[in-house]
Parts: C-alpha cells; structure tokens; sequence
C-alpha cells in the first residue's frame, strides 16, 4: 500500500485575492494524489507519468495564500502534494517553481473543474488552461527553432501533446508550407492542416474555460490554404475562365504570374486545347492538369502533382478518311462512289445500332454458288477496299424505315440512360458519400433539392432500355414498339413531374451554392473536365430529363407514321403518344417557354408550306443563319437557303423566287408575304455528323452536315456557306452540335464536329458569285419547268389536275397550321386574327 499524502494548493501573487477562485476550491472536495517517475519524453525532454492514484474523499482540499513561492516550492517535501495556482506563466515565481519540477496550474484549470465537480486535473507539465486537451499535434516545415519552441510551450500549457512523427495518433497538423511527407499525409488521412496562428489565437482564448480549440467554427478560420507557397501560371485557358482562377488562386492563398516567369511554381494546362507546351518543365516547375486545381480546392488541400502531370498528346490528328480525286475529275461514277465511302468513314463512329439490320429468311444465305462465292474481282479498286463483291455478300432484306427509327430510338435511350448514369455515380453519390476529406460538401437538404427523383427517373429507364433491346435483337415489323411505352406509362408519371415542375429550383440551388461555397465549384469543374461528362456542366445534364419525353413522342410519331394501317402496332403507338402527352399535362404549364413559342409563329408565317407539325409547346427557337447551298442536296446549288435550328429539330427554307400574294386579317392589317419557301423540316437525330470545313482558297466560310433520313439506305451530305458576317461559323456549330447531342441524348457534343478539308468531301465555294454561275443555274431552274413530253389537251387537262390536287393539297396544310397557330398562340396568351386566303403562286 503506498502512503497517504496530503494535497494543498498554494495561490500565488494575485490570484490568492481572487474570490472566485477561493469559492471554487472549496467545492472540489476529491484530489487525486500522484506518485510520480521521471522516463524520456518522446520529443526528447523528460516526461513525467502517473503511475497510482489516491484519491482523499474524507477531507476538503487545504488552501493558502502567497507571495513568497520559495517557503512552499520544496520539491522534496514528502509530507504534501503541493499544486501552485499562477496567474502568469513568464514571471520569476514560475520559473522558480518550474526548475524545481513543482505542479503548476492556471485559474481557468481550478474555475473549469470546480464547474464540472471534477478534481483537478494532473498533468506533467504546467497546465493554465484545457483549451487544447485530448490533442495531439505535429508540426512540419518550420526552420525557426526559437518559433518552434515558443509554439510547443503554448500547446502544453493549454493541455495538448506533441508528436514528432506523423501517425494516426496526430489530431492536427500545423504547418509552415504546403510540402513535405507529413503534409501529404496529412492529407490521405483527411487530418486538419493549420496555420500556427491556430495556437497563438486559442492561447489568447485561454481564460475562457468554455472554449474549446478543436471547435470547427474556429478552427476553420486558420486552414492551411491549398496554394500557400505556390506561384502559378495558366496555359490554355479562355480569357474568363483564366480570371476566374487567377481571383480563386489568390483566395485560397496562392499568386500567378503569365506564362515562362521563372518564378512560378506550377503551370496548369488546359489538356484540351494544347498541344504542347511552350517550355519545358524544370524540376522546380510543375506542368500539370487544371482537374489538379480544381481538386486542391475541393479537397482544401493541396494535391499531391504525381497524379495530374500533363503529358503530351502524341496521338496522331484525325487523317483524312479516303484519298479522292479532285473536282475536276471527269469520272463522276467513280467521285460519287468514294464520296460515299467518305461519308461512311465519317459516320463510323456515330453509327447508333449495335443490332444487324434484320435477315430475309436463314435459307437465303446458303443459296450462294460457289461461284458467287469465288467472284471476287481483282480490279485496283476493289483491291483497295478489301470488301468482297455485291453478289458475294449476305443477302439481307432492305432496311425498312420503321426498323431504323425504332434502332434509332433504342440507341437515343441507351444514350439517355448513360447521361443518368453519369449523373448519379459522378455527381449525386459522391456528394452523399461519408468521410469525405475536408467534410461534406453540401448538406443532404441541397442535394436533394438538386437530383430530386433522378433515381426513379434511372430505374424506369434502365427497364425500357433493356426492353427495346429484346425488340431488336429479335426484330419483326409485327412486334409492338407502344406496348413497351404503355407498359411504363404509370410510373413515368410518377417519376418525371416532381423533377420538372422544380427543375428552376434545382438550377437556383447548384447557383447559390456554386457562388457561396468554392469546394462545390471545384467539385463540378473537376467533373466537368470527365470524358462521361462531355464538357458539360451539371445544369446542361440535368436538363436532359426535361427534354426526353417530348423526344420520344416525335421518335414513336415517326415510326407511326412508317407502320401500316394493317399493322396492330398503329394503334397501340398512338396510345403510347397520348401516354406521354398525359405525362406532360401533370407538369405545370408555366415551365413551358412561351417567350420561344411565340417565336416559332413568326416562322411559320415567313416560310410558304411550312409543316403544321413544326408548333409545338415544347419546341423553340435557338439559331437562325443564312446560307447559300453549296451541293445537290437539300436544294440546288447556290440557291440561298435559311437555316432555323430549333432545340430538337433543323427547318430547311430556300427564298422564294417570286412574291405578289399578301396576308390581310378582318382588321385590315397587311402581314408581309412569305419570304422563303419549305424545303424540308428534318430531326436533329438524323444529323450524324457535323463537318467544319477548312478555308482554302477555293473554299471559304463553308460547312457540311452529313444526314442519314431513315428512308435513305445511304449517307447524304447537306453543304453550306455562310453569309453575313454576324454569324460566326464555330460558335453556329457548336450550337448546333449541342442541341444534336442533347436530341440523341449523348454528352460529347464536341466529338459531333470534325474538322475536314473541302476536298475531301468535294465541297467549293469558288465561282459562287460569278455571271456564268448565276446563269448556268438559271438554265437549270428553268429547264425543271420544261415538260418533256408531247403537248395535247389530254396533257393539259391532266397537268391541271395535278396542279389542283396540289393547290387543295397546299390549301389543307395551310388550314390546318393556321388552326394550330390559333390554338398554340392563344394558350400563350396572345390574340390570333384568321389571314385571308393565299393568291396561289406557281413558282
């Protein structure tokens, strides 16, 4: 048994006259009382450890007053345990009591345990305070040894430890610099990175025994920026996007400077756009990706450069697909047939089916002689292609329409239910994730703002995906695309309304947050930058379910329309459509842009024979550019044509050679006369690729559209030139590629666009504007008119009656667009005034 000491507490100087001290000594009745050894502490000093404790319930603690510390400073006194109160810790009396290895505590030790009815607490060193006790810290990057020194005292003194090494055990991490192994440690292991003015502003706190350092509102104040100590410069960069992080560098501690300074530190490249850089990397100088950036932010810290270097692209630039002949080669045959292949290379990539096209019957194949078989001709050019002879190949069944609009919708849901995907596993569940480094980036009430019923969304999708699959791989034209739709129809109007009707606040919420918290920025520029992502933003992706219904209403009224009236699944897909159509009236009607329908009218009064089915309310205006064709396709060649893009579809105008009929409404208002005439009005989905071609000096300004109809079992190339100088030619296309992106559902809209040369695609704009152009093309107008046959009354007759069938024809088109224009533009809350009739033109 080890002998009973008694405990006293001595107050030194002033604190012996403070009352409440006096009052809360007196109400800590138990006093532990140590028997002490002397071992080597782990930073190399000497230790002292508790090895038994006896606690002194029967008697209250004795207490007494002095100015005079050397009568009671006796290190080698047996008879008491003698505790010190002092109300400074850099005065004689303390240095006289600490050489001598006496217990030394501050008031705000005594105050806190007297309020917890604690004993008080015992501890090795002097303790003033327990602002920092139960931590553990490390230090790294400080070369000032008397700094070093000053910042340990403070921490003992305010009941935390210190650690040499970093390991588990280390709570926090002061440092000096963002370098070093226990910096990146640090880190990995998700351990607060502190300024030392972290010390310095707890010690200022240390007379309140309410405060605590580890609190996260005041530690987050002293963080360790993630650029402290880095000087960068940016590469590649758009001239706002090169602001925005030259502000946030200096916000989060770092400065930049431009390119080649050889003070910088680090040189983020926009991977993207460069090539190759412009000086080589020194071992002091970091090349590396801005998701390297982004990421330091979103993680507070700095990233460790190993994993983000930049390395040259060495893949080879996109070749020319096939090597042809010039245009002034005579053999058009030969012109025609590697154009054709030169399409079919362009479009490799996009090609939406991974089904076959479907067989004729299994005999069919195996009816081939084997002299079919053997005829493979030697001729330079097949010899070139590799590709055996017509008659040698398979024999399949042509491709009906209905089959490439059903592979085509397939392939738009695959893309759709990809785009979720990447929504879900990029964005959604990382930011639910736990234990993220440097806490959560937004709280579970944002997030759920922000996906809503995405999940559902997902989960349905995945299904009819799945579903069209089985369709195709055993494709007949008697099976029923509808059903499928019908079958999901409940719960996509479960699952679709709750996330459009807020799709506004969803946008409003990742805004607010992007502005007021930079991790979540760094979060989606990182994501952004992803391949899945295509280079779009969150917004861009989460508006694709908005989009996706009406899409698929126009995918199953296109196929309906390439069903027979025989087939069963006529009727099942018109149900189908009404499906979707009450999906869409649960979503509030004030999510439609009226502002863009309102626009769509004044189209259809400039274009002569403009489809009824172009009014829709969920269709808008995007683009509008002036062209002149360049090829054989839409329209002929120089004609001057009018492009207006539309958020799901492309609406093709020549202008009208003559105009003399004029509109008038009851109220005697004259509505200028169309100015263009309707050439086609075709899907965004049917635009497989959308070429930039090169300026040379025959070619200027000019671009191609590479167009696969579902009724043309081959490519068609659709060829422009830009007129005007408002239109700039790459932000049309990318525009453009967007929107065909967002139709088919897919996320690299960038890889829409390639950039070709004009030759390789026989494509000139040269002589566009010279007299023998202009009336060579005149020829060609007029001799369209000629009718080259022998001219009789039976001819004239029947040539009427053509011509007024048609005119009928025009005259019920015109009514029934106009009777939807009316119902269309009073929903939106404007006022219709029915035009007279049209003057029949014949142009």
């Amino acid at each position: 048994m080890l002998p009973k000491v008694e405990t006293r507490v001595v107050l030194v100087g002033e604190v012996g006259r403070n009352g409440a001290l006096l009052k809360a000594l007196q109400a800590i009745k138990a006093m532990e009382v140590p028997v002490v050894k002397i071992r080597e502490g782990e930073a190399g000093g000497e230790e002292k450890m508790m090895i038994k404790s006896i606690v002194n319930m029967d008697i209250s603690v004795p207490c007494m007053a002095t100015d005079n510390v050397e009568e009671f400073g006796d290190a080698e006194n047996t008879d008491f345990e003698t505790v010190f109160v002092l109300a400074e810790f850099d005065c004689p009396q303390y240095q006289y009591l600490y050489k001598r290895d006496n217990r030394i505590v501050g008031p705000p030790v005594v105050l806190q345990c007297a309020m917890k009815d604690e004993p008080l607490l015992f501890s090795c060193r002097p303790l003033y305070s327990t602002t920092m006790i139960h931590l553990s810290l490390c230090f790294t990057g400080f070369r000032d040894k008397e700094e070093m020194k000053n910042l340990v005292n403070l921490v003992h003194h305010m009941g935390g430890t210190i650690r040499k090494d970093f390991s588990t055990k280390v709570t926090h991490l002061i440092a000096h610099s963002t370098h070093g192994e226990k910096y990146r440690l640090a880190v990995c292991m998700g351990t607060p990175i502190l300024t030392p003015s972290w010390i310095y502003k707890s010690w200022d706190k240390r007379e309140d025994i309410h405060f605590h350092a580890d609190t996260e509102g005041f530690r987050s104040e002293f963080k360790v920026p993630p650029f402290q100590d880095c000087i960068l410069s940016f590469l590649g960069f758009s001239h706002e996007e090169k602001a925005n992080m030259e502000e946030r560098t200096l916000k989060h501690g770092g400065s930049y400077l431009e390119v080649g300074d050889e003070r910088c530190t680090h040189m983020v490249v926009e991977e993207n756009s460069v090539k190759e850089l412009p000086i080589f990397p020194s071992r002091k100088l970091f090349a590396v990706k801005q998701e390297w950036f982004w990421g330091s932010i979103q993680m507070d810290a700095r990233a460790g450069e190993s994993m983000y270097l930049y390395e040259k692209n060495d893949s080879p630039a996109m070749k020319k697909a096939v090597s042809l002949l010039s245009l002034t080669t005579p053999n058009s045959n030969r012109k025609r047939r590697r154009l054709k292949d030169t399409l079919a290379q362009l479009t490799k990539e996009t090609e939406i089916s991974p089904f076959p096209p479907p067989r004729k019957r299994p005999s069919a194949e195996h009816n081939l002689s084997v002299m079919s078989l053997l005829d493979i001709s030697n001729t330079p050019e097949t010899c070139k292609s590799s590709r055996p002879s017509k008659s040698s190949a398979p024999i399949v069944s042509k491709q009906s329409a209905r089959w490439q609009v059903s592979k085509e919708l397939y392939q738009t849901e695959s893309n759709y239910v990809g785009i979720l995907n990447t929504i879900l596993q990029l964005f959604k569940f990382p930011l639910e994730k736990e234990g993220q480094v440097g806490g959560p980036i937004l709280a579970q009430e944002e997030i759920k703002t922000i996906f809503g019923s995405i999940p559902d969304i997902y989960e349905v999708h995945t299904r009819i995906k799945s579903d069209l699959e089985d369709l195709l791989t055993d494709w007949s034209d008697e099976r029923s695309v509808g059903n499928i739709i019908l079958n999901y129809s409940k719960e996509l109007v479960k699952a679709y309304p709750p996330f459009v009707n807020f799709f506004e606040m969803s946008k409003e919420t990742i805004t607010r947050c992007e502005k007021q918290k930079p991790r979540f920025h760094a979060f989606l520029k990182i994501n952004q930058a992803k391949p899945d992502c295509g280079r779009q933003t969150l917004v861009e992706l989460l508006i694709r379910p908005v989009q996706r219904l009406p899409s698929v209403a126009l995918l199953l009224n296109d196929i309906k329309k390439h069903t027979s009236d025989d087939n069963p699944d006529k009727m099942t897909l018109e149900k189908a459509i009404e499906s979707l159509k009450e999906v869409m009236t649960h979503i509030n009607e004030d999510k439609r842009k009226t502002e863009g329908q309102k626009q769509i009218f004044d189209v259809v009064y400039e274009v002569d024979g403009c489809p009824a089915n172009l009014l829709s309310s969920h269709r808008s205006l995007v683009y509008r550019v002036e062209t002149i064709a360049l090829g054989d396709q839409p329209c002929d060649r120089g004609e001057n044509v009018t492009l207006f893009l539309f958020n799901d579809c492309l609406e093709i105008a020549r202008k009208r050679h003559k105009v003399i009929n004029t509109f008038k409404s009851p109220m005697g208002q004259t509505r200028p006369p169309p100015s263009l005439k309707h050439i086609a009005l075709m899907p965004l989905s049917q635009i497989r690729r959308v070429l930039d071609l090169q300026d040379t000096e025959e070619c200027v300004n000019a671009f191609a559209l590479v167009v696969r109809p579902p009724t043309e079992q081959e490519n068609l190339l659709f060829s422009f030139q830009l007129t005007g100088e408002e239109t700039v030619k790459s932000a049309w296309l990318r525009t453009l590629c967007r929107h065909v992106a967002n139709t088919i559902c897919r996320a690299d809209a960038e890889n829409l666009i390639q950039c070709t040369e004009p030759d390789s695609v026989q494509v000139s704009t040269k002589d566009m504007d010279s007299t023998l152009s202009k009336a060579s093309r005149a020829i060609k107008k007029t001799s369209k008119k000629v009718i080259m046959r022998p001219f009789s009354i039976k001819t004239l007759s029947s040539t009427r009656g053509e011509e007024g069938e048609e005119e009928r024809r025009g005259e019920a088109q015109s009514t029934e667009t106009h009777t939807r224009i009316h119902y269309l533009y009073s929903g939106a809350g404007g006022h219709y005034a029915a035009p007279k009739a049209a003057i029949p033109v014949n142009e």
